[in-house]
């Protein structure tokens, strides 16, 4: 039944993070100098006179998008520090490197746009690792299905974004912006796309797994954008 379904993705998971932990770690502390950025932003370090840091829809939009694409990174990389030596590992890297844009970017628009990232910042990559790790641990399908689900998560989110801006009429004040969101929820759609093809569906208890991991995103997306 369910409950014997959802057991045995949590023993999955838990037996995945005792092996991923040391990797966690290690992965945290030799980025922690090189992403600095990602953690130590402040507004008042980084003035900028073209936009005011008072339009709340936009402070919300980049402080979760930043979030989600470091997370993003983290979640490839734990993908990539168990399946480095497989078939799989020039696929991940591949989306991993078009993550790396999306971070960048978004680590360019949070001081451009004065905002304070989430203050949970450490935790969400910590998490991330963790759960590319213990999908990757168990198995190369289950890796594919972690990516599908976050990444179906992430494609509705940026579509929402996308609307929001259109619904307010701020297509030419936020142009640049909208043409940001609109370019990377379409590489998301093919990272999607590119784990449905790679035999995410193919994972033990793909569509519960599945569920949890959106319902953990979604989760996530809503605490980023307060906190």
């Amino acid at each position: 039944g369910i409950n014997a379904e959802y057991g045995m993705i949590r023993r999955g998971v838990t037996t995945a993070g005792r092996t991923c932990y040391r990797q966690c770690v290690r992965y945290t502390n030799t980025t922690e100098q090189h992403n600095q950025d990602d953690t130590d932003i402040t507004a008042d370090e980084f003035p900028s006179e073209k936009y005011a840091p008072s339009d709340e829809m936009i402070q919300r939009f980049i402080r979760v998008d930043h979030a989600g694409e470091v997370g993003a990174n983290d979640i490839y990389a734990g993908q990539l520090a168990i399946l480095g030596r497989t078939k799989e590992a020039p696929l991940i890297q591949h989306m991993w490197d078009q993550e790396k844009v999306h971070r960048d970017k978004m680590n360019e628009l949070i001081v451009e746009h004065r905002i304070r990232p989430t203050a949970l910042l450490p935790l969400w990559r910590m998490a991330g690792f963790a759960l590319g790790a213990g999908t990757a641990l168990m198995g190369k399908e289950a890796a594919m299905a972690c990516t599908v689900a976050v990444e179906d998560t992430i494609v509705t989110h940026y579509t929402d974004q996308i609307r929001e801006i259109v619904e307010q009429g701020k297509e030419e004040e936020h142009r640049e912006l909208l043409q940001t969101l609109q370019k990377f929820r379409d590489d998301e759609l093919e990272h999607h796309d590119t784990g449905i093809e790679h035999g995410a569906e193919l994972a033990p208890q793909y569509k519960l797994l599945s569920s949890v991991i959106k319902i953990g995103c979604s989760t996530a997306i809503k605490i980023a954008e307060k906190v």
